[in-house]
């Protein structure tokens, strides 16, 4: 599995904050013991908070080694591991090269590397588990005219998908309003919902949140949480647009995590849900 650049990214920072930390140091002063390591490079309070909270995207060698001064790390496989991880940190992931469509790439890079995705979807099915017709339909549906760029937005979205047949891929658990699927598009519906039956599994299960549940937990919209094995979680909650945001903040992500909680107590079971898909695509056929 590659790397994800944006994961190495939020663990050097974090570690480099954990770091100045554990030495008793404010940024401040951090900097300024930096400035006596190194006269000659700039150094300064900003500069630390940067780094610190990736404003500052690539951390030089040279830099990285001076701070490793400062924050007395002396161990050379210490100070090594923290070289690879800041190497790994300033490359660039298998999306570059589809920046004009995904801008950052941040979130695709982090589900890159998940352990586990959970996610609750309102209007649309998860793009991990969409069909190519679907997927098509929805970025058409979307406003994008340019049959160039619907096939690259195509691409891009059947190649994250790579994800799912690895053997390290991770679980995935979506709850999907029936509101999706009302709206899924009378020539692609059939497919669309084949598919979902046909690709779960053990480690891929899907619920559907019916309409006569009422009113629920998730109303305020499709949001994503992103597990990782040796990192913190995040959550990408979707935006009018097609943006999104990425949330970090430990709070809000309980939070977000509750609410799911909720909503997959409101939906129906991963087996009753598999009832539901196979008796609409009776109707459909």
């Amino acid at each position: 599995m590659a790397a994800s650049p944006t994961l190495r990214r939020r663990r050097l920072a974090r570690e480099l904050l954990r770091l100045r930390e554990e030495a008793g140091l404010t940024a401040k002063q951090a900097a300024a013991e930096a400035k006596k390591a190194a006269p000659d490079k700039s150094w300064f309070e900003a500069k630390i908070t940067r780094i610190e909270t990736r404003k500052l995207l690539r951390v030089k060698d040279a830099d990285l080694q001076v701070l490793l001064d400062v924050y007395g790390v002396s161990d050379p496989d210490q100070r090594e591991a923290y070289r690879k991880l800041a190497r790994e940190a300033a490359t660039s992931g298998w999306w570059y090269g589809y920046r004009d469509i995904l801008g950052a790439g941040t979130y695709v890079d982090l589900e890159s590397e998940a352990s586990r995705i959970r996610t609750y979807q309102v209007q649309h099915l998860p793009g991990l588990l969409q069909t190519e017709a679907y997927a098509r339909a929805m970025i058409r549906a979307g406003g994008v005219t340019s049959e160039e760029e619907v096939d690259r937005r195509v691409e891009v979205r059947m190649m994250r998908q790579h994800l799912l047949t690895r053997l390290d891929a991770p679980r995935l658990w979506a709850v999907i309003d029936e509101t999706a699927f009302r709206k899924l598009p009378s020539d692609v519906a059939a497919d669309q919902i084949r598919h979902l039956l046909m690709v779960q599994r053990p480690s891929l299960r899907v619920q559907v949140l019916p309409d006569l549940v009422g009113p629920h937990a998730g109303m305020d919209g499709s949001f994503v949480v992103l597990d990782f094995k040796s990192d913190p979680s995040a959550v990408y909650a979707e935006q009018v647009g097609g943006g999104g945001l990425l949330i970090e903040d430990t709070e809000q992500i309980t939070i977000y995590e509750t609410v799911l909680d909720h909503v997959q107590a409101s939906a129906l079971s991963v087996e009753d849900s598999r009832v539901w898909l196979e008796a609409r695509l009776n109707q459909l056929d």
